[in-house]
This record gives structure tokens, sequence and C-alpha cells, in this order.
């Protein structure tokens, strides 16, 4: 389970809980890692439910329409232009690709919008697809296809070195999600055999019709997998986070730490108790990982 509203400098935290009761957790602590040679993508959300964030009413003209258009105000916008401008900081090429998904009938179809850097994302607008209708359905797996695509030849460096960093940001219920779990279970393979290059996947939830019971699982589904890349990390492409829990956009970043990036000299882990459950006597790494004893409600740094 992961925790929502962490407080600094935590940018995630994940309890799981053991059959004798002791938690085990695994944190991060935010920082922005030295990102070298990855690519951006931002795949938004163009399914029929979305309408009203891109400000769209749905009455067609007259006095009403006026009315509906001064009241529903295009919320993604303004979002798409504020994480392609940050993306594009760390983008190999400085740019980002924008593409629509979930379009069509059934929401399998993909559109793309572009490349784009932080001033000419200023002069798009971002208001839904326009060659593909609204899709009905809300597939994942077509967008995540596409940019694995796009970025396949980049050198298989494994997860200290992503070839890509793509958001996908939607407000529904994820249709084909054992088809993304299988997928991704067999790319995370090619990545351990140096076939393919690691991409890291964020999936960002927005409004009240989101599945964060979906958004966890495919969080989690690498942990305890044991799936390693070529140079003994641990592979874990997805990561997640809820619109309203994101106070900063460096959160993006949040799993791309390792336990070998040291954060500060020294430390230890107190649960609410006092009782010492973990020691960094050589450094505090960007990745804790530790178990509190059953009954323990909380941690202190």
């Amino acid at each position: 389970m992961q925790l929502q509203n962490v407080v600094e400098p935590f940018g995630e935290v994940n309890v799981y809980k053991q059959t004798n009761g002791d938690l085990n957790i695994v944190a991060t602590i935010l920082t922005v890692p030295d990102i070298e040679g990855a690519r951006m993508g931002l795949a938004l959300d163009g399914s029929a439910s979305m309408k009203k964030m891109y400000g769209i009413s749905g009455i067609v003209g007259g006095a009403f329409a006026m009315a509906a258009s001064a009241s529903t105000p295009n919320v993604v916008e303004p979002v798409a232009r504020t994480m392609v401008s940050f993306l594009a900081n760390f983008s190999s090429n400085g740019k980002v690709d924008v593409i629509y998904w979930a379009c069509s009938p059934d929401g399998s179809k993909v559109e793309e919008l572009g490349e784009f850097d932080d001033q000419s994302i200023q002069n798009v607008a971002i208001a839904g697809p326009k060659k593909l209708p609204w899709g009905r359905g809300t597939k994942l797996l077509p967008p995540l296809r596409l940019f694995v695509d796009k970025f396949k030849n980049a050198p298989p460096l494994g997860v200290k070195n992503p070839a890509a960093i793509c958001v996908f940001v939607t407000d529904g219920i994820i249709e084909d999600l054992a088809d993304v779990k299988k997928y991704c279970f067999q790319y995370a393979q090619a990545i351990s055999q140096k076939q393919k290059p690691f991409m890291k996947l964020f999936l960002i939830g927005i409004g009240d019709e989101v599945d964060e019971g979906q958004m966890d699982e495919l969080d989690d589904m690498f942990e305890g997998s044991g799936v390693k890349d070529s140079f003994g990390q641990s592979i874990d492409l997805w990561d997640h986070q809820l619109a309203s829990d994101m106070n900063k956009l460096e959160q993006v970043f949040k799993e791309l730490v390792s336990e070998d990036m040291i954060v500060i000299g020294s430390g230890r882990i107190l649960n609410q108790g006092g009782k010492i459950c973990q020691e960094y006597a050589d450094g505090v790494p960007a990745l804790l990982r530790f178990t509190m004893p059953a009954g323990s409600n909380s941690f202190t740094l």
C-alpha cells in the first residue's frame, strides 16, 4: 500500500504488512537523479469522460453553450503545458513527445500531437483529440506499446539509465490491466537480458472515478519478483500518484533512486515508541528498506 500525502523529504512510502504483524517499509527520499540521454513522453487521456476537464460542456450552441463554456474551464491544458515545460528540462533533445490515448469508440487508438519544448507547447491548444473520436473505453496497452517502440533503439543500460520517462494521465478505470501486466513482465524479462532498454512509467490519476487499487497493482507488480537488470538492479517499471497528492513535479522521479545513492552521511529510523528499526552509520540512501515491529504506526528518520 502506498501512503498518501507523505511529508518531505520523503517522495514515496510503501507499507507491506507481514503475516506476523511486522511492517516492511520501502521508502524513497525526494531528489532529482542524474538523468542522461533519456527521452520524455506525456500521454493525455482522450476518453469521453475527460471532456469536461478539457473545458468541453457538450452543449452545442446558443446561450446555454456560452454559459457552459464560461463555467467549464480547461484544466488539462495548463497542467499539460507545465508538465511538458518541466520534463523538457531533463530530455536528451529538450522536447517531450505528447499523445492522446484512449481514443476511438473502444478506447484503443492513439493520436499523436508531436514533440514540444518549453516554448512551443505554450502555443498549442490542448483540448482533446481532433483526428480521432473521443474514446468510450480506456486501454493503456496501445500508448505503452507506442512509447516502447519509439524509444526501442536506446542502448540497454539498465535501471540507472532509463531510455525514457513516460507520464500517463487518466481519469478512469483501465480496462486492459491484465494485458498490460502480462506485457510488462515480458518487457522486464527483455530488459534483464539486455534486449530492451529500461523505461520508467508514471501514472497520474485525476478526478473521482480513478481506481487507485489498479494503480497500486501496477505500481507493486514487481515487488518481490526478483527480476533484475543485467547490472543487478531491481526492475520496477511503474509508479503512480493521484494528482491531488502531487505537491511537486519532482515526484515524477521519486522512484528513480537506488540504495547506493547516498543523501546524507548517517542516520537512523525510529518508530513512534523510539525503537531503532534501522541504522545507517555509513550513509542514508535515497531508497530505504526496513522493517518495523507489529504495532508500529509511524516512523522518523
